[in-house]
């Protein structure tokens, strides 16, 4: 593939806590050669505090987190870079906000059993979002919809594999030779 032919991807590995978003973002945007991004990285202390504690947010803390994250998209977009962010983005109307940033952002959504997911959350200390919370996310989720850009992919693998599975859906998404 011509990169000339093809801009860079803006792209949202999304899901909820305990799928490795970051990890998988990470290995993507190194893999794909293009900027990374954690939307943890963009909350207000308050939103931190407040997960911390065990908290959910809620849509109003929701909305200015998530207009960083889709400005950090639209930068990229704009740029030409492309990018990759990990970003929950679990309902509809968080990822419209996403797509309003930046139209052509593709969701890469990543899925796991409730069990693997705790068996995750409980294994990492570095984060802060609790366990309690998990919950309220798995119900939070809204499956992408058939006119949003996106793919689903199971978090079971090894991260460059589910990284390397991301690749490929670009390529073929693209048109590129030996797509599939």
């Amino acid at each position: 593939m011509n990169p000339s032919d093809h801009p860079p991807p803006c792209v949202v590995v999304m899901g909820v806590s305990g799928t490795g978003k970051t990890t998988i973002a990470r290995l993507l945007a190194s893999r794909l050669g293009i900027p990374f991004a954690d939307a943890d990285d963009f909350h207000p202390p308050a939103n931190i505090a407040k997960m911390s504690s065990g908290a959910p947010l809620d849509d109003a803390d929701r909305e200015p987190w998530l207009t960083e994250v889709g400005r950090w998209l639209r930068d990229r977009y704009t740029a030409g870079t492309g990018g990759v962010v990990a970003c929950s983005a679990l309902k509809r109307r968080y990822r419209d906000i996403l797509h309003a940033s930046a139209p052509p952002v593709f969701f890469l959504l990543l899925t796991a059993d409730r069990e693997q997911l705790i068996e995750r959350m409980t294994k990492r200390g570095d984060h802060y979002m609790p366990l309690s919370l998990l919950d309220s996310q798995l119900d939070a989720l809204e499956p992408l919809q058939p006119t949003e850009q996106g793919a689903v992919l199971s978090a079971d693998r090894a991260p460059e594999d589910i990284a390397e599975a991301a690749v490929a859906l670009f390529r073929k998404a693209a048109g590129a030779p030996g797509a599939g």
